[in-house]
């Protein structure tokens, strides 16, 4: 009989934290704002090592003309790198932007393919993209693991990988797939507000009689 992970949760563990971060955030959705796949599409390249609030806060501007491919592709490298300059990366993500606009029209009609393996092959687009994608945009069952969803799933003990492939992979095990979707992001909203970075709020935390990282933290 194979021997339990002490570095992760029992099933029933991980479906007692599941139930309790449901309650903590019944109505936890994706923060990037977005009115279609394209735009989603877009963020998330964005989002890359960049706060969800200037993202939002870029793209407000930027959608007002540019929200469709065609007209992504009237800018400049240039151009774009200057609107999007504050989202950090602005040289390499306007790059990636401009490519993928001209793939989006010449090879799938102006559209965002609907499929992981395809949204991977797009420029500046990773597994972590894609899954925020399909997930919110096609409400297809994900778990796009970003760098909360790594952190908070390692501490609390749903996952136990020092890699974010090998952690999504777990979680997919560990969750049941009806919650994916959902699941990523009660943890990202969790990560945010209470098991941050630098300083989790431990003394805040209603997670704590679970959390594998709080019980090695006060043994």
């Amino acid at each position: 009989m194979k021997k339990q992970d002490e570095n992760v949760l029992t099933k029933e563990e991980i479906n007692n934290v599941l139930d309790k971060l449901y309650k903590l955030y019944p109505n936890a959705q994706c923060e990037l704002q977005y009115n279609t796949p394209f735009e989603l599409l877009i963020s998330t390249i964005l989002s890359a090592q960049c706060t969800d609030l200037t993202v939002n806060k870029v793209t407000r501007e930027l959608y007002e003309k540019y929200n469709t491919p065609e007209a992504m592709l009237t800018l400049t490298q240039e151009e774009l790198g200057e609107k999007i300059k504050s989202c950090g990366f602005y040289k390499m993500k306007s790059t990636n932007i401009l490519n993928t606009c001209n793939i989006l029209v010449t090879k799938y009609n102006s559209n965002v393919p609907e499929y992981r393996e395809e949204l991977m092959n797009l420029p500046g687009v990773g597994r972590k993209t894609a899954n925020v994608v399909i997930s919110n945009a096609f409400g297809q069952a994900a778990i796009a693991v970003d760098t909360h969803v790594f952190r908070v799933s390692n501490r609390i003990g749903l996952a136990n990988s020092e890699n974010v492939n090998d952690t999504e992979k777990q979680l997919m095990r560990n969750i049941p797939k009806k919650k994916w979707s959902d699941a990523h992001h009660w943890i990202i909203y969790h990560g945010r507000r209470v098991c941050k970075a630098r300083k989790p709020l431990c003394e805040e935390c209603t997670l704590i009689e679970k959390c594998v990282y709080y019980r090695k933290m006060t043994k």
